[in-house]
């Protein structure tokens, strides 16, 4: 008896210790760096996976790593979990692996073990098939280390290269990330960002000053708000760190877990074969007049939601998530309230990505055409439109996935190639009877084709009307490509969204293959 009594003291004391060894990890930095760091209305490192995972479902790994560094006196300096939160959870009841930079301990500084510890997780993540979200607010590399902490994240930018296009990769930007801390960020596929709190630079306005005497905040170098809008690094730029959890669970409803699954579908009550009939004076009758194609988007998805992505970056180009009876797809939509919807640099880089992204990840592409060519001007040839610009062009051509079209108007020389025609394997091409689908407008095509004409006309301003009504006559619709078969069919605009429910329910089973090869060689 009294030797059972001392085993269960022995227990129960085992316990207790795990009990403080736990309270201990829980503690981080210390109370006074907490409390400073929740200023502002920051939430910690644990708060912030609270947020982003469903209640009760975080299990955590390796809470009781600690650095083994003993320089700078590092050795007397050790802390439990070792500045990041590693584990698993569930978003929606679908599993995702996380972790979370502990901006309280070393500043979130990147060690050999604290790479390890993001390693683990992300190598789970492979091998299990599930999306990866790194919660990221760190100093950089913890400089006591040296090259091992530089390793660390050598392997870690491995990591996110192999995992790329075979598991979603989310990354959040919750404090200062600088030098090598920005690049894992930047392989993966979406980046959120906090504005007023979060910043992202290889280097920052000190060192920017003495290199190069520029003069620049933080916030204009690198916030949330500059990468959203003039870099395009970032894809989110966020109220705070609640709202930045809540966007990535929107976000992570769209994705299928891996590159096997299909693309999610969801229970919806909007009618597949609804019919909107405002659609079919929405599109105007003035053709140099624009209007709003976020509205014509919303007015076909199911219940009218679309979450758009790089909103505020390259605007004359949509690009989002969407549901078409409850199926996940991808659109891209020219925006002709900005630059006519021109393609240029920008619009090129964020839609080439985009459609790569949803092809890796077996989500249909939807597009929605007007667009009157690509941008013209010296600053986009020099800048490499060309290479831009193919990138788009090789999206589509590449991808595999379902590929629906609808030209809603203008659709006008390499435009008309890039922009998922049926030439780059486009599966349902559709196009409104207001659709123009030519080489060019009338009146450049007039100026090329009748030029000898207009110099002999007695009345060239007259000739030119009547040459540029003729050309319109014969190219300003959609019914020569419709002869040809590269449109599948003329649509009522009311009947938009029947016909795309209609098109992925017929594609949702389609196969399509690229030949074999190690990989292509992408215009970068």
């Amino acid at each position: 008896m009294a030797t059972a009594d001392v085993t269960q003291s022995r227990t129960e004391q085992r316990v207790a210790g795990l009990e403080i060894k736990n309270e201990e990890a829980l503690q981080g930095g210390g109370k006074d760096r907490i409390a400073k760091h929740k200023e502002g209305g920051r939430l910690t490192a644990r708060e912030r996976i609270d947020v982003l995972l469903d209640p009760g479902s975080f299990v955590e790994m390796d809470r009781f790593v600690t650095h083994r560094s003993q320089n700078f006196g590092m050795g007397d300096k050790k802390i439990l979990g070792d500045g990041v939160i590693t584990g698993y959870g569930r978003v929606n009841g679908k599993l995702v692996y996380c972790y979370s930079q502990d901006f309280t301990v070393f500043g979130g500084s990147m060690s050999r073990t604290q790479a390890n510890k993001i390693l683990k997780i992300m190598d789970m993540a492979m091998k299990n098939g599930a999306p990866i979200v790194g919660i990221n607010d760190s100093g950089g590399a913890r400089i006591q280390e040296g090259v091992e902490a530089l390793a660390g994240y050598s392997d870690i930018f491995l990591r996110n290269t192999l995992a790329s296009g075979v598991v979603p990769q989310i990354s959040a930007i919750m404090g200062p990330c600088a030098g090598g801390a920005v690049y894992s960020p930047s392989i993966t596929d979406f980046i959120f960002m906090v504005k007023d709190t979060s910043y992202m630079f290889v280097t920052g306005p000190d060192v920017i000053k003495t290199v190069t005497h520029e003069e620049v905040t933080k916030e204009d170098l690198g916030g949330a708000n500059t990468h959203a809008s003039k870099s395009g690094v970032s894809h989110f730029a966020t109220n705070d760190d609640k709202h930045c959890m809540l966007m990535i669970r929107e976000l992570l409803t769209f994705l299928p877990s891996n590159n096997v699954d299909d693309a999610p579908v969801l229970p919806s009550t909007d009618r597949p074969d609804r019919v909107e009939e405002s659609l079919n004076t929405f599109i105007p009758d003035n053709p140099k007049k624009p209007y709003d194609m976020l509205e014509l988007v919303k007015m076909t998805v199911d219940e009218g939601y679309f979450l758009e992505v790089h909103q505020n970056y390259a605007k004359n180009i949509l690009v989002g998530f969407a549901r078409y009876n409850g199926r996940s797809v991808g659109i891209v939509a020219n925006q002709p309230q900005v630059l006519a919807g021109c393609l240029d640099i920008p619009a090129s880089k964020k839609a080439a990505r985009f459609i790569r992204f949803c092809d890796a990840f077996n989500i249909p592409v939807v597009t929605f055409v007007d667009v009157p060519g690509f941008l013209p001007g010296t600053d986009q040839e020099w800048n490499g439109i060309i290479t831009h610009g193919a990138k788009l062009l090789y999206a589509y051509a590449e991808a595999t996935v379902p590929k629906i079209t609808v030209i809603t108007r203008k659709n006008y020389g390499g435009a008309y190639c890039v922009m998922s025609s049926k030439h780059l394997r486009g599966d349902v091409n559709l196009a409104y009877p207001t659709a123009e689908i030519a080489v060019m407008g009338a009146d450049g095509a007039v100026s090329i084709i009748f030029r000898d004409a207009l110099k002999k006309a007695s009345d060239p301003v007259a000739t030119r009307a009547q040459l540029n009504a003729d050309y319109e006559e014969k190219f300003a619709n959609p019914y020569v490509a419709a002869e040809l078969g590269y449109i599948d069919e003329v649509i009522e605009p009311a009947l938009t969204r029947k016909r795309i429910v209609d098109a992925l329910e017929m594609l949702k089973n389609k196969k399509d293959t690229n030949p074999r090869k190690k990989h292509g060689n992408i215009p970068l």
